[in-house]
């Protein structure tokens, strides 16, 4: 297991592309933009966008992998393989909420480092920025990791005019996903700095899980291609429009020094 857990952790440095980089820093940019954080007013911000890319990654390569393998080891112990492929819809359930629980949490953990060092007070709309910032730093490294290996798979325009729009298919759920992580980690800061920590952590890491439920709808054929990448952007959407009315509704940040 060790040797997978590595490889796949290097294989987000693999292949690197200008243009999968680049589309990936625009993706974030676009979505963060809609919150407005004080990236330059407040140049710690930029530490959290770093520091929640790299944890995530580790987070899911040394944490997230071996239990979900083990989870998998667990349930061919009770069941065969034939019972779970036809209960895959329940079966993969397990498998979804570790990964949504491990991503959230470590994406999280930067936004709860500062609220620890602000003696547990930070005022709710810092909260939600400060989750913004975290959640889109792993959105971007996520991205482009997605990007490069789409780039060095062969992807090229001449894809697009022989497989039509769903070859753009990984570039448009990139976008929407870039988007769902920085609206769930500005969700969690939000609640963290109302009080509410560990629930809204809790509701981060579900619709987390949802989003990835899609695959197992798709992989059972309940869902076409186009129909799974609809779903993926109208929940990451929902997700988002949350984040942004709270976003709004919060009063102007009390000044921090």
């Amino acid at each position: 297991m060790l040797e997978q857990v590595i490889g796949f952790f290097l294989s987000w440095f693999a292949n690197p592309s200008i243009l999968g980089i680049g589309l990936a820093v625009v993706f974030g940019a676009v979505w963060l933009a809609c919150y407005r954080p004080p990236l330059f007013e407040k140049p710690w911000l930029w530490v959290v966008l770093a520091a929640s890319s790299i944890l995530t990654l580790v987070g899911i390569a040394f944490i997230q992998i071996p239990l979900q393998t083990w989870t998998g080891q667990a349930l061919n112990h009770l069941w065969s393989q034939e019972v779970l492929s036809r209960w895959l819809l329940l079966a993969g359930i397990p498998a979804i909420l570790v990964g949504g629980l491990v991503q959230e949490g470590s994406k999280f953990v930067p936004v709860v480092v500062w609220w620890w060092r602000r003696g547990r007070n930070i005022d709710p709309k810092m909260g939600l920025l400060i989750g913004a910032v975290s959640g889109v730093g792993f959105g971007i490294f996520e991205a482009q990791w997605v990007h490069n290996f789409i780039f060095a798979s062969g992807w090229s325009w001449e894809s697009v005019q022989t497989s039509g729009i769903v070859a753009l298919g990984g570039f448009w759920e990139r976008l929407f996903v870039v988007g769902y992580h920085t609206a769930s980690c500005a969700l969690a800061g939000w609640g963290l700095a109302r009080g509410w920590g560990w629930q809204f952590y809790l509701l981060a890491s579900f619709l987390h899980a949802f989003l990835h439920y899609s695959a197992l709808l798709m992989s059972r054929l309940l869902s076409s291609v186009v129909q799974t990448e609809l779903l993926i952007a109208a929940w990451a959407l929902l997700v988002i429009g949350g984040a942004l009315w709270l976003r709004e509704r919060e009063p102007a940040v009390v000044t921090e020094e």
